[in-house]
């Protein structure tokens, strides 16, 4: 109020709003005195001690304006951005435990693994000084070209090859990608079954790979009289001794078909499903059955075989930026990168022109025997097959004078 800025006020103990107006030059002083002259006490008098306004002057306003000056200079040459550490997906590598394959060396080196997917985005810095392999049965294109939605290709190749930000799980594999599926127009990647199996035909015989990673699937055609091309190029490769690790399909629930995905329904294929980072199944994991093709289905053969992360996970994006996706697409490349790690310790069981499927059985045997269980109690699960991937003891229930 006009007239009282030189005083200050002492606040009832009892209730603060009641104030009796003090001269300044005595608060503070025989606090105790004062609270017994007026009855508060044993209650202490303490005053309100009131800051001044300061009145708003020219040196203010210069310092004020200063400050924004210097504001703008650092926003406008970028030093005011304040880059926000990248998330990535470490707790899905060392979930499966190749973390500790990668500090013991081992890194997929001489081991040669073909995927097949939308195709890649090569100029991601996570890819800089690899080399790769590209054939393209979308277009004519020579050079390494992604042809999907949220370049498919370039996440799973991330997951596999990727060095940098965050590594893949086996970045040193000699790779190549063929482009067989592309972005059909309602955001969704497919391709024609001809073109997946005439791709994976050119990863065994013209690429001559130990391992083909298929993070794709459809519907299996167990009706018809003649299996689909990819099926039958699965189990031409299998039977010559060439590892294929397929995706077992995102329609789990209420909305499952009832069995893995095709290629991955080929007994010696290798049919991943996915977990979350808690090793719960993924809710659009699908369901195996114990039958297919008109056969019963034996272990360590039944579908699908193996769990591994597949949700929110952290990979290589188109625009040299890093994406989340979920699906059995990311499961299946853990699990392939694991098994070049695999191989890469025992080149032993790598194919060779004389080879027919006796390893695979040997590798899948170990890959049964190997599996954590995530509460899918004894043997196996329709939707957690054998368990989750554990990479160290897969490698460990390798024999040690397998022959094949």
């Amino acid at each position: 109020m006009e007239g009282l800025d030189h005083v200050e006020y002492l606040p009832e103990p009892t209730d603060k709003n009641i104030v009796s107006a003090v001269d300044p030059a005595v608060v503070g002083h025989q606090v105790g005195w004062r609270s017994e002259v007026m009855g508060w006490a044993p209650l202490p008098a303490e005053p309100i001690v009131r800051t001044r306004r300061r009145a708003l002057t020219a040196t203010n306003i210069m310092g004020f304006a200063v400050l924004v000056s210097i504001g703008m200079l650092l926003w406008q040459n970028d030093l005011l951005i304040v880059d926000l550490p990248l998330e990535d997906s470490e707790w899905a590598f060392e979930t499966i435990g190749v973390r500790e394959l990668n500090q013991q060396g081992l890194t997929g080196e001489g081991v040669r693994v073909c995927m097949v997917d939308t195709g890649i985005e090569f100029d991601h810095d996570a890819f800089d000084g690899k080399s790769i392999l590209f054939h393209d049965m979308i277009g004519t294109s020579t050079e390494p070209r992604e042809y999907g939605v949220i370049a498919h290709g370039t996440l799973m190749a991330g997951i596999l090859i990727a060095d940098g930000h965050q590594s893949g799980v086996a970045p040193n594999v000699t790779f190549a990608m063929v482009a067989a599926l592309q972005d059909d127009g309602s955001g969704k990647n497919s391709g024609l079954e001809s073109d997946v199996g005439d791709a994976i035909r050119w990863c065994q015989f013209e690429f001559e790979a130990d391992i083909i990673s298929l993070s794709l699937g459809g519907t299996p055609s167990m009706m018809n009289e003649r299996e689909g091309d990819s099926v039958s190029a699965t189990r031409q490769a299998t039977d010559n001794g060439i590892y294929v690790v397929a995706a077992a399909g995102n329609d789990g629930g209420p909305d499952d078909d009832g069995d893995v995905a095709a290629p991955g329904n080929v007994p010696r294929a290798i049919s991943v499903g996915a977990t979350t980072r808690s090793e719960g199944i993924w809710e659009n994991s699908s369901v195996g059955m114990r039958n297919g093709d008109g056969f019963t289905r034996q272990s360590p053969h039944l579908k699908p075989e193996i769990v591994a992360p597949g949700h929110q996970i952290i990979s290589t994006g188109n625009d040299n930026r890093w994406y989340t996706s979920s699906g059995t697409s990311d499961s299946t490349v853990f699990v392939a990168g694991a098994l070049a790690l695999l191989l890469e310790a025992n080149p032993q069981l790598r194919p060779n022109s004389q080879s027919d499927g006796s390893c695979i059985d040997i590798v899948k045997e170990a890959l049964m025997n190997s599996a954590k269980s995530i509460g899918q109690g004894e043997g196996h699960h329709p939707y957690a097959g054998y368990g989750l991937l554990d990479a160290q003891k897969w490698i460990d229930s390798i024999p040690s004078e397998s022959s094949c």
